[in-house]
């Protein structure tokens, strides 16, 4: 797959909704961005936590798929923790996920959620569960 490719893939998706778009992979990492709205703060006006859980989710996801034989398989978040270090208020938001784990069954990543200047604003570890697709019927 390429970057356009796995985009096409999201759309009309909550990925979608998100406006998250992959930028670029490699055989251990998957990196993505989102822009930061008005929709996606707290009320208190900065980046929702859970918004920068998901973006975590889903470039780690997306990383997961990747790496397995899709048509056999299917990935599924299993858990995701994080910690967030920093706030954001505007502007737009970089995911880079990078595997820790490649087993049969589970893969980790490593998470780190930055500013295009690298100021760093969430870190998470998420663990996706690998399984057989299950026959329609």
């Amino acid at each position: 797959m390429t970057v356009k490719e796995i985009n096409q893939f999201c759309r009309n998706s909550f990925i979608d909704f998100l406006n998250i778009d992959f930028l670029d992979f490699g055989e251990n990492f998957i990196e993505a961005k989102m822009p930061v709205k008005k929709n996606k703060l707290q009320p208190m006006g900065v980046l929702h936590g859970g918004v920068s859980l998901a973006l975590a989710e889903t470039v780690a996801s997306a990383g997961s798929f990747l790496l397995i034989d899709n048509e056999r398989y299917d990935v599924l978040g299993l858990q995701v923790t994080g910690n967030h270090v920093a706030t954001v208020n505007s502007g737009e938001i970089i995911g880079r996920a990078e595997i820790v784990h490649k087993g049969s069954s589970t893969h980790i990543w490593d998470v780190k959620i930055s500013t295009p200047d690298n100021k760093l604003i969430s870190v998470a570890r998420v663990t996706n569960i690998i399984i057989e697709k299950k026959e329609e019927g």
